[in-house]
């Protein structure tokens, strides 16, 4: 198994650490914060290669930190500083056993001594003289000269490796660049071996072949090859005829092509198409891998589909150490909050401190938008879709824009679940969260102390209507504009408070609607410190 990676320069990491659950690591963050990335390194640690090819055959200058390659130009051109090339380094970690034990070693960038693995491209000596004559005009250089630099397979001992000598293989699997090539692929592979026998393999290829010498006797193609063979023999004295290819070589394995429903395979939804091949990996690599490694699972996946496939995802990794990248609430609830990293280029930081309630509360009630809390740099957190109206209307009259034009996500979290919800903003100093909630009749300070858990956290703020003669959010709107405003806005012509109160409470969402979209009014105290 593998506890941990270190990595230097290495596309968005300049200097990153982290350290892996032994079984099920899901990796969330923003865009460009490097889940893929992750998943890309370990590959690459364990086989030395990158899209099946030497990483000596496939290094970019545009693999490098962008920083450290602007400060070495930099350095360069100015002719102070380390003007040194970049270094890339991913260090992975292996568990401590006999089988990692030739691995072991300091060389690595904790220097640690224990077992691993180690990318290392750096710039060849064997290349100094052509390196100096390439520098002499520094304002020339604009990118790192990947063509002098040497590609290392490390163990952290020291000596180099080979496939043979990692403990440890890895299944990456990502629907969108698993290609099911023409003919009998994973699918049909699988299919023939566990239902034919070799007798029926054999009337499979002798059917096959008595198909194709068909269609040389076919009348239609007899008369296109006596016109053929009358052609002008300008490029071979030989004659010229059209038939299909008998060797083996073009067997029916290399021909026949999957259907589903009767369709062939390239003509499915894409959803399906993105299950059947993660499934199709699953099925043919996993069984050899102590590492399983997918990328975004939910791609092209309505929620009844996702949810089975996550099901058979968990059933088939089994006693595997797994990584996933995702973006979706549900697969996380799923798999677990206690499984996640929210991973930033900086390094990763775990919510295995969860408190075990709130870790099955969204395993079970999974629909929750989890990852909204997790990766919003802030947020408000309402009962229901009138207060989430209401208060994307207060946002823009404060700010100019609605909030999730200025990354502020207003997240309905249906109910009294906040705790849930502030037990996650506990983990994430960073994230602000506010919390908007009606005060239900009581007093304030009664409200507040709900939450005295939280609201010492920096980042944590509830707020609350302070009237609790005024128990709602409708009762706090129409005190605060009167009863002449809200019949304006609303389009209704009420002549008592009584009854205009009773058709907002029986109204709700509509009322905030015509709220949103209709004229400014002058909202609640609790809403506007809320949005400030």
């Amino acid at each position: 198994m593998l506890t941990g990676i270190a990595i230097k320069n290495y596309r968005a990491f300049r200097d990153f650490e982290l350290d892996f659950d032994p079984s099920m690591n899901i990796l969330v963050g923003d865009n460009d914060a490097g889940k893929s990335t992750i998943l890309e390194a370990i590959s690459l640690a364990l086989t030395g290669r990158l899209r099946g090819r030497l990483i000596a055959q496939e290094l970019s200058p545009f693999m490098f930190h962008q920083r450290a390659v602007r400060e070495y130009l930099e350095a360069l051109q100015s002719g102070t500083g380390d003007a040194r090339p970049p270094e890339i380094i991913i260090d992975l970690f292996l568990e401590d056993t006999p089988a990692s034990a030739a691995l072991k070693g300091t060389n690595n960038l904790k220097k640690a001594d224990e077992p691993g693995v180690r990318i290392r491209a750096y710039l060849n000596s064997d290349f100094a003289a052509e390196y100096a004559e390439f520098i002499k005009d520094p304002d020339q250089v604009r990118l790192i000269p990947t063509e002098y630099y040497r590609v290392d397979w490390l163990g952290f001992s020291g000596n180099g490796i080979t496939f043979k000598s990692v403990p440890a293989t890895a299944s990456l699997i990502d629907a969108s660049n698993i290609q099911l090539q023409n003919g009998v692929d994973y699918y049909l592979s699988n299919i023939i071996s566990q239902n034919l026998d070799p007798s029926q393999r054999v009337g499979l290829t002798r059917a096959y072949r008595d198909l194709r010498e068909q269609f040389g006797n076919n009348g239609a193609i007899q008369k296109i090859n006596e016109g053929l063979r009358g052609a002008p023999r300008d490029v071979s004295d030989r004659e010229l005829t059209l038939g299909i290819d008998l060797s083996h070589k073009a067997s029916w394995e290399s021909s026949l092509v999957p259907h589903l429903d009767d369709l062939p395979y390239q003509y499915v939804g894409k959803g399906e198409q993105s299950t059947l091949k993660i499934l199709l990996a699953l099925n043919k690599r996993v069984a050899d891998a102590h590492i399983v490694l997918v990328e975004e699972p939910e791609n092209h996946l309505s929620f009844p589909k996702l949810g089975k496939l996550v099901k058979k995802i968990s059933d088939k990794c089994v006693g595997k150490q797994v990584f996933i990248t995702t973006h979706s609430s549900f697969v996380l609830n799923k798999l677990g909050l206690e499984n996640l990293v929210l991973l930033s280029t900086e390094g990763g930081f775990r919510m295995s401190s969860l408190p075990a309630s709130t870790q099955d509360y969204f395993r079970k009630l999974s629909g929750y938008d989890t990852l909204r809390v997790v990766l919003a740099p802030r947020s408000i957190l309402v009962e229901g879709p009138s207060d989430e109206l209401v208060i994307q209307r207060a946002y823009l009259d404060v700010h100019g824009a609605l909030p999730a034009e200025d990354g502020v996500d207003v997240i309905n979290v249906r109910g009294l679940s906040f705790k849930r919800f502030l037990d996650i903003a506990a983990l994430l100093p960073r994230n602000q969260v506010a919390v908007v909630t009606d005060n239900d009749g009581n007093d304030a300070s009664v409200v507040r102390a709900r939450y005295a858990a939280y609201t010492g956290l920096p980042n944590v703020k509830v707020c609350v209507g302070e009237d609790k003669g005024f128990k709602t959010l409708e009762p706090q709107l129409l005190k605060a504009n009167g009863r002449d405003k809200l019949n304006e806005v609303l389009g209704t012509s009420f002549n008592d408070d009584d009854d205009l109160l009773k058709h907002m409470e029986g109204h709700k969402t509509t009322v905030a609607l015509a709220i949103f979209e209709g004229d400014r009014i002058t909202m609640p105290g609790y809403i506007s410190d809320a949005v400030a």
